[in-house]
């Protein structure tokens, strides 16, 4: 199957979903019997339609038929079904090509935090052990295990599935969080926790304890990268902070996950840095970048003193 087929295919957009299912039978049906670019070529056709989208997509991978991501990407483009983040670039209608769009994104957040972290004098290369903490089905975590090899990453998530599927596409550890700060030990500390929209969905109630349970994760010596929704997403939003300068709303993207815990927060840089002041040990610096990620989540870049 040569470039031209793979344009033609793409050009003739979407089929109805019944025919996606018929592409999807006959490609399957063509991979059996052993024709590779016929099977391409129709399930290259079923990738275009939402209802068979990921299915043909992660045949593709799996079977490294011509058109997919990965030899040109150089990692593992296959994508969990049950990734609500895919979900949500699939359904929201704005993205021209999901499955470029998701893929690409995850690099996208990687050049977005190497760049942060060299404005702080630092490199993404530096660090030995780096935990991604609620780092969903690998969006980025795939990008970060190429960048630094899958040795020097953990992930988790409290969704389980979501960190069997990193574990085991991206060759990374993980392990499964919890409900609860109080709840969750850590197996070691971290030269970098990477807490990439998190604090965006969390609820007055374990804002506070969820933000002292992650900086006990950080090696002495070592960061806190976490990122909120701050004053341009709030106004995006139309959203008025309460005096504390905090505000909640159960609705995310998430079906896994109670939206009484995991909605949409927005805090101003004051709620935060009054929060940061409570932390112990004290943060000897932190950095503010503001609409830092996705050009609008902020950014903040918290450093642990050498000492334990």
């Amino acid at each position: 199957m040569g470039l031209k087929e793979l344009l033609d295919v793409t050009a003739a957009g979407p089929l109805p979903p019944e025919q996606a299912r018929a592409a999807l039978a006959r490609g399957q049906a063509l991979l059996a019997a052993g024709d590779r670019d016929g099977a391409a070529t129709a399930l290259r056709q079923a990738a275009l339609t939402r209802e068979t989208q990921l299915a043909a997509h992660n045949l593709i991978e799996s079977q490294g038929l011509p058109g997919a991501f990965a030899p040109w990407m150089g990692l593992d483009a296959r994508i969990d079904p049950q990734d609500d983040v895919f979900g949500f670039f699939n359904g929201h209608g704005s993205w021209s090509s999901p499955l470029r769009d998701y893929l690409a994104d995850g690099w996208r957040t990687l050049s977005e935090l190497m760049l942060l972290l060299e404005r702080g004098g630092r490199t993404l290369a530096g660090f030995d052990a780096v935990l991604e903490f609620a780092s969903g089905h690998g969006r980025f975590t795939r990008h970060l295990a190429k960048a630094l090899g899958p040795g020097r990453v953990t992930v988790s998530d409290v969704v389980p599935g979501a960190v069997a599927f990193s574990t085991t596409h991206f060759g990374v550890q993980g392990f499964v969080s919890a409900a609860r700060p109080a709840q969750l030990h850590w197996p070691r500390r971290y030269g970098l926790v990477f807490v990439l929209s998190l604090f965006t969905h969390l609820p007055r109630a374990t804002w506070s304890a969820w933000l002292a349970r992650l900086w006990e994760a950080v090696a002495p010596g070592g960061v806190l990268v976490f990122t909120t929704h701050g004053a341009l997403a709030a106004e995006r939003a139309g959203v008025t902070l309460d005096a504390e300068g905090f505000h909640f709303h159960p609705e995310s993207e998430s079906h896994a996950i109670d939206v009484a815990e995991y909605g949409t927060s927005y805090t101003s840089r004051g709620f935060v840095e009054a929060e940061l002041g409570l932390l112990r040990p004290a943060p000897t610096r932190v950095d503010f970048e503001p609409a830092w990620f996705w050009a609008h989540q902020d950014a903040w870049v918290l450093q642990r003193a050498e000492a334990a």
